[in-house]
């Protein structure tokens, strides 16, 4: 390098970095402070204050309650949309373990892990569907929580598609239109009875 080009660069280092950039005023943190009389950087959350965006007033859509009761009905607008995005919710995260139809025997099931109970009996049929919910955000017994994996829109999906499945193995007959009641009952004609084979 010629002489001149290295004194250029030279001048250009010394005036681009001045020491007082390395020594500005800062909070570094968890560093003792000069600026407050308890001398911590780190300063606690002003009371009563909630970070952006995670402020969760609406406890029946956040927390499937109100006060301490669980809801009876799901707090969005049920439709097929949000059906059909719980079905591939379920699949991707209960479906191992519960199976596709909600049996509790998913894969995981079938390769030697304890079943989880089956969505058809009784006792969870008649549980109300704040209770659902509860356990997909919380957890229950071996089952961990969804929460960090499932925003709450699709925990309602899931847990509205949840009944969809337990409608679809107890649903009343009156339920069926009228005009397909006879294909119904022609289909239960010809299937076989419970431990007969055709």
């Amino acid at each position: 390098m010629r002489l001149p080009t290295v004194a250029l660069l030279l001048v250009a280092a010394t005036l681009g970095c001045r020491q007082d950039m390395h020594d500005q005023p800062k909070m570094k943190p968890l560093r003792e402070s000069e600026m407050f009389a308890d001398r911590r950087s780190a300063r606690p959350l002003v009371a009563g204050t909630v970070a952006r965006g995670t402020l969760r007033e609406d406890s029946a859509f956040y927390a499937g309650k109100v006060g301490s009761e669980f809801v009876t009905e799901v707090p969005v607008a049920v439709t097929a949309e949000l059906l059909a995005r719980g079905r591939t919710q379920f699949e991707v995260f209960c479906s191992p373990c519960h199976g596709r139809t909600g049996r509790g025997d998913g894969m995981v099931v079938q390769r030697g892990f304890k079943a989880p109970s089956s969505y058809h009996v009784d006792r969870l049929r008649q549980m109300p569907i704040g209770y659902l919910y509860d356990v997909v955000t919380n957890g229950y017994g071996a089952m961990a929580d969804y929460a960090a994996q499932v925003p709450p829109r699709d925990r309602w999906a899931i847990v509205a598609y949840v009944r969809a499945l337990q409608l679809s193995q107890y649903a009343p007959v009156d339920v069926v239109p009228a005009d397909k009641r006879a294909l119904l009952e022609k289909s239960v004609a010809a299937s076989p009875a419970p431990g007969e084979h055709r």
